[in-house]
């Protein structure tokens, strides 16, 4: 097909549409011009702006921004601090919480308490992540009138560690065996004062089985002749109920916690004891069978805190 031109000669519209082609921009092939903008810095170098919330708001962001730093939940947040998991979605609704709870929530977190807790009534604040927070003389716990970590939070029995400090120590600790008949378990229990969280902490070692040492802490009530003795694991309790430390170092009571009887875990509860001791010789620790030399003093030692009224296992 011929176009026709403007004149209407056939043959002179291919070289019209000739010449309007040769009269387009040619494409280059040259890389196009340099932009005049500032390139995007990385990530990492890019400026942080300062948050422009205040009151609540700022607080509850501190909260989030830990949460996910420690790549804790919700939940975990609530077992470490020793509440119910429903506190922390009051605290995180912005709705009203206890003093205590949030100076725990800061504890764990490692959150300035003070800053905090002034944002929490509507302040400005400046709080944040703090370095070594828990350890300053300021993170006190509310409602104490202590001097910064020497006072357990007031759910622990409030007791001082001036007041306690003859718990402090090591400790030969006895209990049955689970599974096996006719065996004692003998293992090392450390107490040491824990400033970042005001408190007594205790923690197991040199456990044949290792994989269920605990770790927790003291609770002593100010109004009973025993403590406790709790660790807490995402939900899971373990318990230790015993006397107070007599004058010769020693505690007794009970241990309930779960055992593990084939495909799954049964609740069990059992005597204990619990003997101060400066050094232990390797042939102290372990599985105690009857073959063993100590085997009967250590079974004499767990008879008696039955016996002496320590304890009580009741049947049906």
């Amino acid at each position: 097909m011929i176009l026709e031109s403007k004149t209407g000669r056939g043959g002179c519209g291919l070289s019209w549409l000739r010449a309007k082609c040769c009269n387009m921009r040619p494409f280059r092939d040259a890389a196009a011009p340099t932009s005049t903008m500032p390139p995007i810095p990385p990530k990492s170098t890019r400026p942080k702006h300062a948050s422009t919330l205040t009151g609540k708001p700022r607080a509850l962001e501190l909260v989030r921004t830990a949460l996910i730093e420690k790549k804790m939940t919700q939940a975990e947040l609530a077992d470490a601090a020793d509440c119910h998991e429903k506190t922390i979605q009051n605290m995180m609704a912005a709705k009203s919480v206890r003093q205590q709870t949030l100076f725990d929530v800061c504890m764990v977190l490692g959150l300035d308490y003070q800053e905090f807790r002034d944002l929490w009534a509507g302040g400005q604040g400046t709080g944040g992540p703090v370095e070594g927070a828990g350890s300053s003389s300021e993170q006190q716990a509310p409602e104490l009138a202590g001097v910064g970590g020497d006072i357990a939070p007031v759910y622990m029995g409030a007791y001082t560690r001036a007041g306690t400090d003859h718990y402090l120590g090591s400790y030969l600790t006895l209990r049955p065996a689970f599974s096996v008949p006719d065996m004692i378990m003998a293992y090392r229990t450390d107490i040491t004062w824990d400033p970042a969280w005001p408190s007594l902490l205790f923690e197991e070692r040199d456990r044949v089985d290792a994989t269920y040492t605990h770790r927790g802490r003291l609770y002593i009530p100010t109004s009973s002749h025993f403590i406790h003795l709790v660790s807490l694991t995402k939900g899971a309790m373990r318990m230790v109920l015993v006397s107070q430390i007599d004058q010769a170092g020693v505690m007794r009571g009970i241990i309930t916690t779960l055992n593990k009887r084939r495909a799954q875990f049964v609740p069990v509860a059992a005597p204990i004891v619990y003997q101060r001791r400066a050094a232990f010789a390797a042939d102290m620790l372990g599985e105690i069978g009857r073959s063993h030399p100590l085997y009967r003093e250590y079974a004499d030692t767990l008879a008696a805190t039955l016996t002496d009224g320590y304890a009580a296992l009741k049947g049906v």
